[in-house]
């Protein structure tokens, strides 16, 4: 199954405006509707994206390690101290 790649352009540009907006001692940033709407649904996606990939890592891991035996061991059995 492939998973087609998020354009992510929207938030990098909004990323570099708040940026340079903050380098200049701005007090505020705008964007245009189309801007912030760009911004909105890649953002919607990303977070869609990430709850899926989410779901589908709870789903498989289930039940997974349930009967695992983890062993730690630190240091040696001969102490100096």
């Amino acid at each position: 199954m492939s998973i087609d790649p998020i354009n992510t352009i929207p938030i990098q540009q909004f990323i570099q405006q708040v940026k340079s907006a903050d380098s200049t001692n701005q007090k505020e940033i705008r964007l245009t509707i189309v801007d912030a709407k760009n911004l909105a649904f890649t953002l919607g996606i990303v977070m869609s994206r990430l709850q899926g990939d989410l779901e589908k890592l709870v789903k498989e891991n289930a039940g997974a390690g349930v009967d695992d035996l983890i062993k730690v061991e630190i240091g040696s059995t001969s102490s100096n101290w």
